[in-house]
């Protein structure tokens, strides 16, 4: 699965090696292989799986059809046309801002968050937050790439955290 992983240098800015997935979600046994493996480790664990934009829509989907849950969408801001939950946080690069619908997830809904990279934690951060704010409950957080320099796993200490690879 890492052999399929493409390294794209200074993206999105100088100094950045940026981790593209995508050549991993293109290969259907690699994709089966990457959700299956994230949602074994939580099994019975959830009921409905969040992805985060964009490359965590992709994950959620498919962990949510191959376990028979629900899937949630949380976005980039400015995207959602009803009441939202907004919640921002610094990024490896900059600063961004994520929304959730104040009304998608009912109250003690336990909730798997996915998405394909974890950096500085900053986004998951974010997405857990937004979730709570629901009063739904975070039963996880999965991801395919963990990259070990930054300080992801650190800035989401005390939540279960499952990552695939590590680099």
């Amino acid at each position: 699965m890492e052999q399929l992983c493409a390294t794209v240098p200074d993206y999105p800015s100088p100094g950045i090696v940026f981790k593209d997935l995508t050549p991993v979600f293109a290969d259907g046994a690699a994709l089966k292989l990457v959700v299956d493996s994230i949602v074994s480790n939580f099994a019975g664990k959830f009921d409905a799986v969040a992805g985060v934009e964009a490359r965590g829509f992709l994950l959620a989907a498919a962990a949510a059809y191959a376990t028979g849950t629900g899937v949630i969408t949380i976005r980039k801001a400015g995207k959602l046309p009803r009441d939202v939950y907004a919640e921002s946080y610094a990024l490896e690069y900059g600063e961004a801002t994520l929304e959730l619908h104040q009304d998608d997830v009912p109250v003690g809904t336990r909730v798997l968050i996915l998405d394909d990279v974890l950096a500085t934690g900053g986004t998951l951060g974010a997405a857990a937050t937004l979730l709570e704010r629901t009063g739904a409950v975070v039963a996880g957080i999965g991801v395919v790439l963990e990259i070990d320099a930054l300080p992801g796993r650190d800035n989401l200490a005390g939540r279960d955290v499952v990552s695939l690879l590590h680099v």
